[in-house]
């Protein structure tokens, strides 16, 4: 072989390999950050199926405990702001926020027999412990991929390459408190 074909084959070597390299490199991480929004639209749907059961839920409530008025609209405007937020770190504030307020109704109801003597009441908390099983396990899911993606962007070459293109770390997504439902209603005392 002449000298030409070997610096020829020697400036493929020299600068493909690396731009093949890059490429790679990047496709990964653009393939962790579509599982991570990914990931965010699963929880989405459950957190959008927690709020069609919420009014419902608040409703009977409401007409059982009409003197915890102010726990009540807590929760519809905290609903009514996850509603409206936009943007994953909003969204995220939001359902906390939303999540405090559940969990304040649920001490209410847990401190009147009369509530959870209903079936109507039982079906909604086994609705709202359902969907917040489902929550659960997307947001484990979501985290995981969180962890794969923002692993790979601090880790050489990635956090190289994820600068050059503007790529940031991603926010893990956590609701407060892991179990906030709990699924056996606790016993009542007569």
């Amino acid at each position: 072989m002449s000298s030409v074909v070997w610096l020829a084959l020697l400036a493929v070597v020299v600068v493909g390999l690396p731009l093949l390299a890059m490429m790679v490199i990047y496709n990964r991480l653009a393939t962790l950050a579509r599982r991570c929004e990914q990931a965010f639209a699963d929880i989405d749907v459950q957190l959008r199926h927690r709020h069609d059961v919420i009014p419902s839920l608040v409703e009977t409530v409401r007409s059982f405990a009409g003197h915890e008025k102010s726990i009540v609209d807590n929760v519809m405007t905290a609903r009514a702001e996850a509603l409206r937020a936009v943007g994953s770190t909003d969204k995220l504030e939001a359902e906390s926020a939303l999540t405090a307020s559940i969990v304040r109704l649920l001490a209410v109801v847990e401190a009147n027999p009369t509530i959870q003597a209903g079936s109507h009441f039982s079906e909604l908390r086994g609705e709202i412990v359902d969907v917040n099983n489902k929550i659960s396990a997307a947001r484990r899911f979501l985290n995981l991929a969180v962890g794969e993606y923002n692993g790979a962007l601090d880790r050489f070459p990635g956090n190289l390459i994820g600068r050059r293109f503007g790529l940031r770390e991603k926010r893990s997504y956590s609701l407060g408190l892991d179990r906030v439902f709990v699924e056996d209603a606790p016993a009542v005392k007569i």
